[in-house]
């Protein structure tokens, strides 16, 4: 009777866990970043950011392969460090950015390849240009936050892009084409 009843609660559990859907999580955008870095004609090397963006994560904790994330940022926001340098990313040159132009990624499929990692391929659309690139992903950490009180995950990925391909070459290749993305996020759990 016992082994029976075992069994049965398994196979709630299993047939519970075979029908559970991903859950919305929304970044915290104060928690996540986009830094960049490019070689600067062999002296040194540019770095830039990107924070305060937002998007939403549907994560499937089961099987993360059903997961897929959705991020937008305005192009404005990003940080160089430097005044004169922002002005001529925003300018003609490279962006032409005005206040609502963005820089956008949107999963189109998830390959796991660890316990915590993955490749996230996604469509990036970025001055005005959508190329397929794909993310190097790892899962810092899922759990209860223990200041907000509750579910949270984090997740760090990289990828490097041509930046010629989004029609933002200038000075290349004196200025690397070569550019190299670190994206570090948290997401909460939505309340709805």
């Amino acid at each position: 009777m016992k082994t029976t009843l075992l069994a049965a609660a398994f196979a709630t559990v299993a047939a519970t866990a075979a029908f559970a859907a991903p859950e919305k999580y929304v970044l915290d955008s104060g928690h996540s970043q986009i830094v960049f870095h490019y070689n600067h004609l062999g002296f040194s090397t540019g770095y830039g950011m990107f924070g305060g963006f937002e998007g939403e994560i549907m994560f499937d904790q089961e099987d993360p392969a059903k997961s897929s994330v959705e991020v937008s940022m305005p192009v404005s926001s990003m940080i160089t460090g430097w005044q004169p340098r922002y002005e001529h990313f925003m300018s003609a040159d490279f962006f032409g950015a005005s206040d609502d132009k963005t820089v956008t990624f949107k999963s189109t499929g998830i390959e796991v390849t660890g316990e915590k990692e993955a490749l996230i391929t996604g469509d990036l659309t970025l001055n005005g240009v959508t190329k397929s690139v794909v993310l190097d992903a790892v899962l810092n950490q899922a759990g209860d936050h223990p200041m907000a009180g509750k579910p949270w995950a984090g997740f760090s990925a990289t990828t490097t892009l041509i930046r010629s391909d989004y029609n933002l070459g200038m000075f290349a290749p004196y200025v690397g084409d070569e550019v190299t993305v670190e994206i570090s996020i948290e997401a909460m759990k939505a309340d709805n």
